[in-house]
C-alpha cells in the first residue's frame, strides 16, 4: 500500500504527530488508537476507507513519535484536549471518528462534548472496564487510590525500557501479546511500534509512565453523563474473547440517551477487533456509516 504522509501540531506546548492519508476533499475520518499503541495500527483501516475519506490518524502523547509529557500521570482530559486542538486546527466541517480502547474513551468523551463536531461515532472496546471493576474503584478510599498511585510511579521511575536485542525478539512479545496477529500484522505493528536504539537493540515506542492513571479522574457517573450529550449515531464494538462486558446486558448502552446505539459483538476477536476481524470490521463499520 502507498502510506500516508506524517506531520506534527502542537498542544499544550507538546509536539505531538500524527499521518495524513491524502483525499483532502473526502469528508474527515479521525482514527485514534489505544494505550501503548501508535497511529500506525490503523494502517488495514486506514487503506479500506481512503479511496472514501480523507484519513488523519494522530499519535497520543507520549505515544508512537509525539512527546512524551513531563510529570506522571497521562490524563483523559489532557488526551481530549489534544484531540480537540487537532479537530479544531485539521478540519472545518463535521469528523467521523473511530476509537480503539483508549482511544475509544477519547473519542466519546470528546463527542458528548462537542457533539456539533461530529457526524459518526465508531467506538471499539472503549467504555472503560466493566461495571463491577469500576464499583470496586469507587469504593476505594482517596487515600488508597493516592497511596497506589505514588506506588506505581515509583515503580516506574526505577523501571528501565526493556530493550530487546533484535527486532524479531520484539516481535515474538507483540505476537504474545494478541496471538489472533497474524505474521505480516505482527512485524508491521513491531516496526512502526518501536525504535532501534544505539546499541542496536529496540525498545517500543510509548512512554512507560502512560501505564499510570491519576488517582483523581472524570467521575464515572460525569463520564456518563457526556454520552448522553452524543447526538450522532454510534457504533460500539466488542470482542467477545476480550475482557470487556457487553454495555447492553450490563447496562451503560442505556447512558446514551440521545441517539440510539448500534452493538456490534465480533466472534473470535479479543481486545483487538479491528485486527483480529479486519474484514468483519469494515464490512460492519462500511455499512454503519453508509454513503456519505
Amino acid at each position: 500500500m502507498q502510506g500516508p504522509t506524517s506531520h506534527v501540531y502542537f498542544s499544550q506546548r507538546l509536539r505531538l504527530h500524527y499521518v495524513d492519508w491524502g483525499n483532502e476533499s473526502a469528508p474527515p475520518m479521525l482514527l485514534i488508537h489505544g494505550g501503548r499503541d501508535h497511529c500506525r495500527n490503523w494502517d488495514w483501516v486506514a487503506e479500506a476507507f481512503r479511496d472514501r475519506y480523507h484519513i488523519v490518524a494522530p499519535d497520543l502523547r507520549g505515544h508512537g513519535d509525539s512527546q512524551w509529557m513531563m510529570g506522571g500521570s497521562y490524563g483523559i482530559v489532557d488526551y481530549v484536549y489534544d484531540i480537540g486542538q487537532l479537530i479544531h486546527q485539521k478540519f472545518t466541517e463535521p469528523v467521523t471518528v473511530i476509537g480503539h480502547s483508549l482511544g475509544g474513551s477519547i473519542a466519546l468523551a470528546y463527542t458528548g462534548l462537542y457533539p456539533e463536531n461530529v457526524r459518526k461515532l465508531v467506538a471499539i472496546e472503549g467504555m472503560g472496564p466493566p461495571p463491577q471493576i469500576i464499583e470496586e474503584r469507587i469504593n476505594q478510599p482517596l487515600e488508597k487510590r493516592l497511596k497506589d498511585w505514588i506506588g506505581d510511579l515509583r515503580k516506574i521511575a526505577g523501571r528501565i525500557p526493556r530493550r530487546y536485542a533484535t527486532l524479531e525478539e520484539a516481535l515474538e512479545r507483540m505476537r504474545s501479546e494478541n496471538p489472533h496477529l497474524s505474521e505480516e500484522q505482527a512485524r508491521h505493528l513491531t516496526i512502526h511500534g518501536s525504535n532501534q536504539n544505539e546499541d542496536g537493540t529496540y525498545s517500543w515506542k510509548f512512554d512507560n509512565y502512560v501505564r499510570s492513571f491519576a488517582p483523581i479522574q472524570l467521575p464515572f457517573e460525569e463520564t456518563h453523563k457526556l454520552w448522553g450529550r452524543i447526538t450522532c449515531p454510534t457504533l460500539l464494538f466488542r470482542g467477545t474473547e476480550s475482557w470487556a462486558s457487553d454495555p447492553v446486558k450490563d447496562g451503560r448502552a442505556a447512558y446514551f440517551t440521545s441517539t440510539k446505539v448500534q452493538l456490534a459483538n465480533i466472534e473470535k476477536a479479543g481486545h483487538w477487533v479491528h485486527h483480529d476481524q479486519l474484514d468483519e470490521f469494515v464490512r460492519i463499520t462500511r455499512d454503519f456509516l453508509g454513503d456519505e
